[in-house]
């Protein structure tokens, strides 16, 4: 079992940043594939940022690449999501996801865990 909480949302203005993050506990942390998944008002979750359990590699969203990192400390068993750049249509709950095994999956049916989710709010 993994249990997620997520932080560090809020309200910024249009070019600000936030930097995003989960708090992992459970023993399978280091062996998940864990992501950043988001959901606008009246849209689907969708996939922003990933991290094999590895942590070699990274995967992005077209919309998150160069605007966007995200990182993970095993040791501290945590996932954060440094954004930059922020724009009004990056406005969503953001969710920190894990699943087991090695691919990063940009599906959310793929995750077994998920947190409550941290609303992040982008003024224009």
């Amino acid at each position: 079992q993994v249990q997620l909480v997520e932080s560090g949302g809020g309200l910024v203005q249009a070019g600000g940043s936030l930097r995003l993050s989960c708090a992992a506990s459970g023993r399978a942390f280091s062996t998940s594939v864990m992501a950043w998944f988001r959901q606008a008002p009246g849209k689907e979750r969708e996939f922003v940022a990933g991290f094999n359990w590895i942590g070699i590699i990274k995967q992005y969203a077209d919309s998150a690449k160069g605007r966007f990192t995200i990182s993970r400390d095993n040791s501290k068993n945590t996932l954060s999501l440094q954004t930059s750049g922020l724009r009004p249509e990056d406005t969503a709950v953001y969710y920190c996801a894990a699943r087991r095994g090695t691919q990063i999956m940009v599906a959310p049916d793929e995750y077994e865990y998920w947190g409550q989710g941290t609303q992040v709010t982008v003024s224009s």
